[in-house]
């Protein structure tokens, strides 16, 4: 759609010199999300994959957890006054024989690009269980290899080249070898279009992937990964507390701070190698 940039005059000043010049922008706007018609959730993202972000979205609330429950991914034409398609609705479609969403866990109508739980309706709506046992999942994977990732994370990330504005999700098997990449305005919507990907192209759970996220490691990550399948989790900055807490509870592997060949494995170090030297 063309719509994952923008471009804007400004004056950029560099000690006593100053001069006008041209930069481009990472593009921020409204999705909203439908179910069957009915408005659930307004997020802002960066447009692209979005097909991908609802569906991810989808999975990370609970709403389905097979590709056979989404009927249908569609744009909703006639947004505006004039009938022209802003291609920032998207109805989902569920199956037949898919639960409908109650009303105790759906969101409040808007979220932000940073927050992916602020518009939960309860706490107890926070939790969200997954089909897949990551106990089950016993990949492992070298320091050597995890210490390349945020570099393989990095040089695939095009639009970032041009703005400098976007987080992305990358998705590597156990080999290092990427298997997919999104960027997005908000950490979690990137994961939600890698997620979503993997949704419907028919390979959850991600057993035996690595996810590598751009930017720290908070809960509603770490669930989203969870809800996949996906055992070890990579983050280049820290995770919070719960984010930890919950990826023990889970079986996940959980690594910060990874930066070459330094990081800190937080749970689920036997994936990675549990011999401690001096």
């Amino acid at each position: 759609m063309g719509r994952i940039t923008g471009r804007r005059k400004v004056r950029h000043i560099d000690g006593e010199r100053q001069l006008e010049r041209v930069e481009t922008l990472a593009a921020e706007e409204p999705l909203e999300i439908r179910i069957d018609g009915e408005a659930i959730a307004v997020t802002m993202r960066t447009p692209g994959d979005d097909f991908d972000l609802v569906a991810g979205f989808a999975l990370s609330e609970g709403l389905v957890s097979r590709p056979a429950e989404l009927a249908a991914l569609r744009y909703c034409a006639g947004a505006t006054a004039e009938g022209v398609n802003t291609y920032n609705v998207v109805d989902i479609v569920l199956s037949d024989d898919a639960a409908r969403p109650a009303r105790s866990v759906s969101r409040n109508f808007y979220t932000t690009s940073s927050c992916g739980v602020c518009g939960k309706a309860s706490i107890d709506a926070v939790r969200v269980n997954s089909s897949f046992d990551l106990s089950l999942d016993d990949v492992v994977v070298g320091p050597g290899l995890l210490a390349v990732l945020p570099e393989r994370l990095r040089s695939a990330q095009k639009v970032f080249d041009s703005t400098g504005g976007l987080h992305a999700a990358g998705l590597f098997d156990s080999a290092g070898q990427l298997l997919a990449l999104r960027e997005d305005v908000g950490r979690h919507n990137a994961v939600d279009k890698v997620v979503g990907w993997a949704l419907r192209e028919n390979r959850l759970p991600l057993a035996g992937s690595v996810l590598m996220v751009s930017g720290r490691a908070s809960f509603e990550l770490v669930q989203k990964a969870y809800l996949a399948g996906i055992p070890i989790l990579a983050a280049v900055s820290a995770p919070s507390t719960l984010a930890v807490e919950f990826a023990e509870s889970v079986g996940m592997t959980l690594v910060g701070f990874l930066r070459g060949a330094s990081m800190n494995v937080y749970t689920g170090a036997a994936r990675v190698g549990d011999r401690v030297t001096g």
